[in-house]
């Protein structure tokens, strides 16, 4: 199968490596197209004569041949070899692993073949953007008086007493930050409870007994009771004060035993 040379891309191989085989001429770029699009086997190019013909294109221009050029054509040479290496295999069921392995390596060669054409398609839409970037100059002159009185008049609306409440406003130093501790309760000893509510069964004597309402009477926040009821607890503990409750949910009445001695009440039990 011979490929045709359409008649511009005929003109462009002036320019560059172009190719002459048996079954295609033409610029190298339009062999990369044909194999691209299948219209042209790479089993059926003739890849050593495509290296001498180029060997023989990088002597004929010596040091005036660009070294991106000579890159690519290596890049591209070696993908097609390896996609031609690829391409020999037997088609049909393949059951060896290696031999899928090389099918699967045949399809990426396509997908870098693809890639490179991609790459060198947006570089030369760059180049064009670039060349006609160059061929623009910005406006170097003033506005034009016919133009000037289209602008709209300044209105601030803001006087010299707005400004300077402004700027007060501005330049007046900002609060420190400060974290608020109303809502936390301070701490209550349940040990010093303890000793209070001694206090007040020993003052009434160990025949009198007392609600556990009159004992946190005096009370004002709901942690002082639960400290009271807690140091109560402790001083049963100790058999220093005795319970009393009928039944469930009955009043409940303290009276102390007549015991004496310091009391074990510690706050580092609760911590």
């Amino acid at each position: 199968m011979t490929a045709v040379v359409e008649p511009e891309v005929a003109e462009s191989s002036k320019q560059g490596f172009h190719v002459s085989l048996r079954n295609f001429e033409g610029p190298f770029d339009l062999l990369l197209s044909l194999i691209n699009q299948h219209r042209l086997d790479v089993t059926e190019v003739a890849l050593h004569q495509v290296t001498d013909d180029f060997i023989r294109y990088t002597k004929e221009l010596g040091s005036e041949l660009p070294l991106d050029q000579t890159t690519e054509f290596l890049v591209v040479a070696a993908t097609l070899l390896d996609l031609k290496a690829a391409r020999l295999l037997p088609s049909g069921d393949v059951e060896d692993a290696e031999d899928l392995a090389l099918l699967e390596a045949r399809d990426l060669l396509f997908a870098r073949l693809l890639q490179y054409r991609a790459y060198k398609q947006v570089a030369e839409l760059f180049g064009e953007l670039e060349a006609a970037a160059q061929r623009r100059y910005p406006r170097s002159v003033s506005l034009e008086d016919r133009f000037a009185c289209l602008l709209p008049e300044v209105m601030l609306g803001v006087g010299p007493r707005q400004f300077a409440e402004i700027a007060a406003t501005a330049f007046t130093p900002r609060p420190v930050p400060t974290v608020g501790l109303e809502h936390l309760h301070s701490p209550v000893s349940i040990a010093e409870q303890a000793l209070v509510v001694l206090a007040i069964l020993q003052e009434r004597g160990p025949d009198t007994w007392s609600t556990f309402t009159e004992l946190v009477s005096a009370c004002e926040l709901p942690l002082e009771i639960v400290a009271r009821f807690m140091a109560l607890l402790e001083l049963f503990r100790e058999d220093k004060v005795e319970f009393e409750q009928p039944e469930a949910l009955a009043p409940l009445s303290v009276r102390w035993t007549g015991e004496h001695g310091s009391i074990r009440v510690s706050d580092e039990d609760y911590a």
